[in-house]
Parts: C-alpha cells; structure tokens; sequence
C-alpha cells in the first residue's frame, strides 16, 4: 500500500485488515490518597469523575455483567458519560480517526474529506516513518502508544493483524476511540464465512467455527470485540487496483503451484473505501457487512482477462496446482440494498475495459 505496509496478502486474494495503537489505561487513583480536581480537567477522564460520584447503592453488582460490555456502556454507550469533546471544540461532528492509514486508509480520508469539507482526518500508524507523507495529504498522524487527545464521532479500523501481538486487544482500545455517535467500522476479510467449495456464499452463510483455523480465529475473535462495542464489520474480498493485487502477484511469480479453478472474489480499492464511507455515514450499530464485486472469477479467468487486456508488460505462464482448497462466490446484494451502494467498478473485467465474456 504505497510506502505503508498495513495490507496483507490472503491466500493470494489481498484484503483490507488492520494493528491498531495501544493507549495507556487511565491510572487508577489510590483509594487513600484524595483526588485532585486537576486530574479531571483533562477532558479524557471525564469519565472517571462521573463513576467516582456514583453512591455504591448505584453502582450495579450483578454476577451476570460482561466486564467488557460494563466497560463499553461506561466509555461509549451512555451519553450522560461521554467524553464532551465534541460540543468543547476538540474535534467536529465529522471528524474521522483512521487505524492504519494505508493504501485503502488513504482513500478513505480522501474520500471523506470530499464528503466532508473542513472536517479533521486522524491517523494511527505503527511508526513515526511516513508521517510527513499523512500530513502532506492532509491526515494528522499519531503514533502506537500515544494518549489520544479527545475521542471521535467516527473511526475505522484498517490495520492487518500481521504486526499485532492482540489483535482484539488492539480493536478494543480502538472503541474506546469512538464517542460513539457516528460510527465505528472494522474492515475485515471474506476468509470467515465457511465455503471452499466453490459454492455460493451470502451475509447471512453461515462462518468458520473457532477452533479450526488460527486465521480465521483471530478475525472471528475481532469482529465479536467489535460486535460488542456496537460497532460494525465490513468483510472485504481481495482487493486490488492496477498495480496491487493478486493478479500482480501472479506476473511477479510467472508459474503458481496452486489450482487453476479456485473461485475468488474481488473488490477495487476505491470501491472499498467508497463502500467503507456509505457504511460510517448511515450510522450502522451492531452488524456485518459484506463488500465484493458480484463477479466472481476463477485464477484461471483472472490471468485470461489480464492477458487480453493488453496492460501489463509480463507474461503469466500458468497455474500448477491440483489439490489445494476450492473458494467460494460471493454476492453482496443484502449489503449494497440496505446501504445504498453500487460499485464504480462492477467486475475485474469492467476495471480493465473489457467485456466480463473472455
């Protein structure tokens, strides 16, 4: 993804994930010593002074409360306790934080910013290495590790788990972001839904059961964090546009031991960041969404459809594979009625300006 490296290579099939920065917890006071006023005057803490102003008879003790839940409903779910930072001036009503702001990040912020102008893009990044590069595109850059500031109306999370040690762990404190009131996304994968078939594959098929795969594990484990703190999940297909992508990949390489009649499925970087925006606009709470083109190909069809096109200077000499795993065919109509979105690029064809017949 540009200079950055947030995206990651899936089976061959690239898709948008995901690290996300670690913010340091809030210290806890010491119960003997008295509390400073001063500490609460750091809009972050907030918080902190409302549940230390609760009588114990108010606070609830039940046995059946989610630790996670009661922390998400404190931070995020009631608007009595959110941080005002919003109606003080730190940030707008549409600003966005970005968690790894990347090729698919990038496009985001720039897609919001026409969406949105005047509003503030933020960025998370693993290093301090390509800030000067966020900047000049008009992100606020800020590195793993460092308090934020204030929380925002919307945050997408678009770091891969490749570089995290606690992929959940990183989203949960990613929430803990979100004031809640516009929207939070995670841009997650395809690789759940349970299909290697070559079947056909919906929202609503049915996913992986934890257990199976350390892969899809840790996205399940992700997205469930999410689920819980109200926020949303976009699973993407393989991503590509004319120079990323597995069928860049596959020039590079030449010949690919792996089977020629693989189903995958795939979305053009500005579709997913156009499909990410209409997603954190409508508000969504709580669900899953799926993000493909409707066109799903074979590698074979793929590599055809590069050779046609006429583009690319090297030449693909073949597939040689004969057993591994089949893929599944993805059809995201539920998702695209209840957004109101339509691709700009309706298949890998179209992209190529070619007819979708080989």
């Amino acid at each position: 993804m540009g200079t950055i490296s947030w995206c990651c290579c899936k089976s061959l099939e690239p898709t948008s994930l995901v690290a996300v920065d670690h913010y340091s917890r809030l210290p806890r006071p010491n119960r003997s010593t008295p509390i400073s006023l001063s500490l609460f005057e750091n809009p972050l803490v907030k918080t902190v002074k409302a549940r230390l102003t609760l009588s114990p008879s108010s606070i609830s003790s039940s046995p059946m409360a989610n630790p996670f839940q009661v922390s998400a409903s404190s931070m995020i779910g009631s608007s009595s306790e959110k941080l005002q930072s919003a109606s003080s001036g730190l940030v707008g009503e549409n600003d966005l934080l970005i968690v790894g702001p990347g090729v698919l990040g990038r496009l985001v912020a720039e897609k919001w910013r026409q969406e949105y102008p005047g509003c503030k893009v933020y960025g998370q990044t693993m290093t301090t290495d390509h800030h000067e590069d966020l900047i000049k595109m008009g992100i606020n850059p800020s590195v793993k590790g460092t308090k934020p500031s204030h929380q925002f109306p919307y945050v997408i999370f678009c770091a891969p788990p490749s570089r995290s040690s606690d992929y959940p762990g990183d989203i949960r404190e990613a929430a803990l972001s979100w004031n809640g009131e516009g929207s939070f996304l995670f841009t997650s994968s395809s690789a759940p839904y349970d299909c290697n078939d070559n079947g056909e594959c919906d929202e609503d098929s049915p996913a992986v059961p934890i257990g199976r795969s350390p892969r899809t594990d840790v996205l399940l484990n992700a997205e469930k964090v999410v689920l819980e703190s109200n926020g949303c999940v976009l699973r993407l297909a393989g991503l590509y546009k004319a120079d990323r992508g597995a069928h860049v990949y596959w020039l590079e390489k030449g010949t690919v031991e792996v089977r020629p009649d693989h189903i995958l499925n795939l979305i053009h970087y500005e579709d997913a960041a156009s499909l990410s925006i209409a997603i954190l606009k409508k508000k969504f709470r709580g669900q899953i969404f799926l993000g493909c083109d409707n066109h799903p190909l074979s590698r074979q069809e793929v590599m055809d459809l590069v050779a046609k096109s006429g583009k690319f200077s090297k030449k693909f000499e073949g597939f040689t594979g004969t057993s591994d795993p089949l893929g599944k065919r993805l059809n995201n109509s539920k998702t695209r009625e209840e957004v109101g979105w339509e691709p700009k690029y309706p298949s890998f064809a179209h992209f190529l300006g070619l007819s979708d017949q080989l």
